[in-house]
């Protein structure tokens, strides 16, 4: 494996980063139990990458099991218990625990523990999926989609639910 292509061509640096602090608020709240810090979108990433922080309350729900077809997914447990489960079984993962999902991988999350629970989830590369977890923030605040509204948010959003 090598290097990918040169993005930068100059010859010197630039002052160019980003810094959110962690005292900023989160970015949504899906219902009552899940906020989520939209830490660098794809947008932002130039479609590098997403990274979002996901705070659940003790027994949040999360997604029933998935995949994605355009990119993958990592799950980073900061605190707590996080239920993943990786396409054969559920994991009881901890604070330091990591899973990879690549494309196409089957997966989901939730805490059902009697804890709160902290994870950073990174898809690469970076899309756009705000416009996804506004729609969660909308079921949970009580929207109703039809079957097929639903079926083609999923679809553009490239969430295949199994």
């Amino acid at each position: 494996m090598s290097y990918p292509e040169a993005r930068y061509h100059k010859e010197t640096g630039e002052i160019s980063a980003t810094c959110r602090s962690a005292g900023e608020p989160p970015d949504l709240a899906i219902g009552a139990s899940t906020s989520v810090r939209y830490l660098a979108t794809g947008q932002s990433t130039d479609g590098r990458f997403g990274l979002y922080r996901w705070d659940m309350k003790p027994q949040a729900s999360g997604p029933k099991p998935h995949f994605h077809k355009t990119m993958a997914e990592s799950f980073f447990i900061l605190s707590g218990t996080v239920r993943l489960y990786n396409g054969a079984v559920w994991i009881d993962a901890k604070a330091g625990d990591y899973l990879y999902v690549p494309e196409g991988g089957i997966h989901a999350f939730q805490n059902e523990s009697r804890d709160p629970a902290s994870m950073l989830i990174l898809f690469a590369p970076g899309a756009p999926r705000e416009g996804y977890f506004q729609a969660l923030a909308d079921l949970a605040a009580g929207r109703r989609f039809t079957e097929e509204e639903w079926t083609d948010l999923c679809r553009r959003h490239d969430n295949y639910f199994v």
